[in-house]
């Protein structure tokens, strides 16, 4: 027991570029960092258009741990979209009005029904890779509505699920390096803890800690080193938007893609990394 809890209070770090497979510039910073920075997860749309190139380079890193990246909204369906009418738009896209969506999924059952069949279709789709999954979280951490969680905890069960993301960020810690109080959300802050309870009470291994909410598409060299210099104890991710440029089909406006590429791979990153004494893996390094 005494091992366990200076494992407990051991600084492991997990460093997750999400969006895999969105475009080959995101797939091309992903290898990059990983190969040349701290890099060593990726979570993979397996419905984006780049996301075959994805898995191939993902074959060619066997030491990158790559989870999935669940698209509900505001990205391209598995499943055609005649079989989830009510979950996409006029052009076949998921929606994009996230609180109008998300009340859709919780009152209505055959948009239950939907969401089920589109939750296995990409799960499904993650297996067919061959990748081991390492991992599961959602675009715009949309698990953290009770319908969606419920659903990924009793698919996921079926595919191996054994860890996921819950976005519980310490904002003392974002303060001390910004400078700045970061105000409180509380709905936000409510439903990431409920969700963090009901993910571990299956057994799913969660993070004590996430970072990378707060500074979403900017994530600075800085602020990278910042965190890994101050990282509280317990099991962190980091996650971050990387790629080669921002001149891709659905780059978000004003994500800094090459600046958080060039924080994964600075040489007074990758340093702070060693000087600290950071245990650095994927989920399945740290799961318990």
């Amino acid at each position: 027991m005494k091992g366990y809890g200076l494992w407990l209070m051991s600084r492991r770090l997990i460093v997750t570029a999400d969006d895999f497979g969105a475009a080959l510039p995101v797939n091309e910073a992903v290898e990059i960092a990983h190969r040349q920075g701290i890099l060593t997860a990726a979570s993979l749309m397996v419905g984006a258009p780049g996301a075959a190139d994805a898995v191939a380079r993902a074959n060619r890193l066997p030491t990158l741990s790559v989870g999935l990246h669940l698209v509900l909204v505001e990205g391209r369906p598995t499943l055609p979209a005649a079989q989830i009418s009510h979950l996409v738009g006029p052009g076949g896209l998921f929606r994009t009005d996230m609180a109008r969506v998300g009340a859709t999924m919780f009152f209505h059952p055959i948009a239950r029904r939907q969401l089920a069949a589109e939750i296995t279709a990409q799960f499904q789709a993650f297996a067919a890779t061959g990748l081991r999954l390492d991992h599961v979280n959602t675009h715009k951490h949309f698990h953290l509505h009770p319908t969606i969680a419920g659903l990924i905890l009793k698919i996921g069960a079926r595919y191996g699920m054994k860890a996921a993301r819950i976005p519980v960020e310490p904002r003392a810690v974002i303060a001390r390096i910004d400078g700045r109080v970061v105000p409180p959300d509380p709905l936000f802050d409510m439903m990431a803890r409920l969700a963090r309870g009901r993910f571990r009470r299956a057994g799913v291994s969660i993070p004590d800690q996430v970072f990378g909410l707060h500074w979403s598409g900017a994530m600075t060299g800085d602020r990278v080193k910042g965190l890994i210099e101050t990282l509280p104890p317990g099991l962190t991710e980091i996650y971050l938007h990387p790629a080669a440029h921002g001149h891709f089909v659905g780059a978000a406006p004003g994500y800094r893609y090459a600046e958080e590429l060039a924080a994964l791979t600075a040489r007074e990153v990758v340093r702070a990394a060693v000087d600290s004494r950071v245990t650095l893996g994927g989920f399945g390094d740290f799961a318990h």
